[in-house]
């Protein structure tokens, strides 16, 4: 599950709410181990994704870098490129 979580910081466009609520989404699932609550969880379970994202929003903000930002065209290429390589061996 969380394999999924991609990383958010450092780049131009800045991280959208709804890649911030997916990578929520995508940490909550893995912490409770439900892929969707049961109707008794489901408030609490909406309640832990919207403070996550609220705080991942938060930390995401506050972070600093000296580094230039990067893209996410040329760091989709970049893992293509390492997926084409890792598979072309078997």
């Amino acid at each position: 599950m969380c394999r999924n979580i991609k990383t958010l910081f450092n780049f131009d466009p800045p991280a959208t709410d709804e890649e911030i609520h997916a990578a929520a989404l995508q940490f909550v699932r893995k912490l409770s181990g439900f892929n969707s609550p049961s109707k008794a969880n489901e408030a609490v379970f909406a309640q832990a994704i919207a403070q996550v994202a609220a705080n991942a929003r938060q930390l995401i903000d506050a972070l600093v870098t000296t580094a230039g930002p990067r893209y996410r065209e040329v760091e989709a290429a970049k893992a293509r490129a390492r997926n084409a390589q890792r598979f072309a061996r078997q």
